[in-house]
This record gives structure tokens, sequence and C-alpha cells, in this order.
């Protein structure tokens, strides 16, 4: 069953964690974390892939404007495997978010909307939520 929280009002700024730990499904396809100010606008879109048509196992990470998406940037480097406990890292720093990964590599993407504050968090797909924490 494929899990999906959305918060609303969540008022993250630069210089803020939001630390998300769980489980990936033994079956698991797919998940994603979006960070935005609404399903429309989204700053980071972080979606691990298991199955990829093009790439198998892949991380990518988008942006959407106004309900378009940018460009995927694709990278082939996942340390996530299905039915592992997981722990990512987002650290918001302005211009750049960094997610950090389980086997400690970081992938950097670039907050191209040129967003300040994050009113909107959302978990979608394969994955058991056993905590988020936001930290300053």
């Amino acid at each position: 069953m494929s899990l999906q929280l959305e918060m609303k009002n969540v008022n993250l700024k630069t210089g803020d964690q939001l630390k998300i730990k769980g489980i990936l499904l033994h079956d698991a396809e797919r998940f994603q974390i979006d960070l935005g100010s609404d399903e429309d606008n989204l700053a980071l879109h972080f979606n691990p892939r298991f199955h990829d048509d093009c790439d198998g196992a892949v991380l990518v990470c988008n942006s959407k404007s106004d309900g378009c998406w940018g460009d995927e940037q694709r990278d082939t480097h996942n340390p996530l495997h299905r039915g592992a406990e997981l722990k990512i890292v987002l650290k918001l720093s302005g211009d750049m978010f960094a997610v950090e990964l389980p086997d400690g590599n970081e992938v950097q993407f670039p907050n191209r909307v040129k967003m300040g504050v994050f009113d909107y968090f959302r978990v979608i797909g394969d994955i058991k939520l056993t905590s988020i924490k936001i930290s300053q």
C-alpha cells in the first residue's frame, strides 16, 4: 500500500533541516519527497526510483513552477535498497538543497525557483515512515 502524507503551513526556512526515517517496502517501485509552496510549485522534488525504464535504479530531482516541470536531474548512483531502513536529511541552504543519503553521499540540487520559505511538504510512495523531524 502506497503512503501519502501531505503537510501545509510548515514554514521551513533557509538553514532548516528535515530528517526523514522509514522503511522502504520490499516491492518498492518509487517514492517522492516534495518541498515548496503548494503541489504546483515545488522547489524540490526528490524521487528515488527502483525500476526506471531508462536507468534502472536512479535518483531523480526536479522542480515545478505553476504546474510545469523543469528539466530532470538524474543520478544513477542510488544507494537505497528495497526493504531497507532509510534515513534522509534534507538541508535547506538557500540557493541549493543537499539530500544526505544513508551511505554518506549527498545529492545536490539548485533552488531554481529561488524560494526562501517552504510551506508545503509531501511524501508519497512505497515507504513506511517512522519519523519526521525538523531542526534548525
